[in-house]
């Protein structure tokens, strides 16, 4: 996907979030904060590919929410996160004919990430159960990362690690691209009591960046995140 095409989809999903809680229902008027946790499930989309499993690690964050309009039946909100969230990947090392390894790799990737988002809402608006999606655009930057490897590495003849294709670089570069955006939606339950808004959801992120270079002359002409978060979050409302 060249970069045109990713930045059109990124203003596309901000658009669609504006448009989406934009005020022309009956107007609400709650702000609710509150925290965010859970777990993060990532892997990165490397072109040439690279064999993986799930790189699981925590996220955590602050949530602000502005209940703006109640449109039909549809409650509508804008929502906006600050999330610490650890990414990266972990690979399934194979030799050049793809067959297992015993040898083990991990990288781990800390972001700020800032996800804004447009809700919609159904059900009970102030006691009671309300299903919610979440759509909108989302953007972080790479604080640090860190790599950790099997003691044993197996290499070729010639002192290199023997990969399919040939493509060992990633082990030792780190990534060259610290800002990354992408789209981010999902949706969940609220519950609502006189204590405050409890929420479990589900959201996938993908990422419209590399963390690599993708020019002709990279290793790699694709490397994005793709994460699917599964998180807990408890607001309480400063204005009903």
């Amino acid at each position: 996907m060249r970069i045109p095409m990713r930045f059109s989809l990124l203003v596309l999903s901000v658009l669609l979030a504006g448009h989406v809680c934009a005020q022309i229902g009956e107007p609400r008027t709650q702000i609710a904060v509150g925290i965010n946790g859970g777990v993060a499930l990532n892997s990165i989309s490397f072109e040439p590919n690279i064999n993986q499993s799930q790189h699981v690690a925590p996220t955590v964050g602050l949530t602000f929410r502005v209940m703006s309009e109640k449109y039909f039946s549809a409650l509508c909100a804008l929502q906006i996160e600050l999330n610490y969230t650890r990414l990266g990947w972990k690979e399934n090392v194979i030799d050049a004919e793809s067959n297992p390894l015993p040898d083990t790799y991990r990288r781990d990737m800390d972001y700020v990430q800032l996800p804004f988002l447009a809700r919609l809402g159904w059900g009970r608006e102030a006691r009671g159960f309300q299903f919610f999606f979440l759509l909108g655009p989302q953007v972080g930057f790479l604080l640090g990362e860190k790599t950790s490897r099997s003691a044993s590495w197996t290499l070729n003849a010639e002192g290199e690690p023997a990969r399919p294709g040939g493509v060992f670089q990633q082990y030792d570069m780190p990534a060259t691209r610290k800002f990354e955006y992408g789209i981010t939606g999902g949706g969940g339950v609220e519950l609502s009591t006189r204590l405050g808004h409890f929420l479990v959801e589900g959201r996938y992120y993908y990422g419209l960046s590399d963390i690599y270079g993708n020019a002709k002359a990279d290793v790699f002409s694709r490397s994005n995140h793709g994460t699917i978060f599964a998180k807990v979050s408890y607001l309480f409302n400063l204005r009903k």
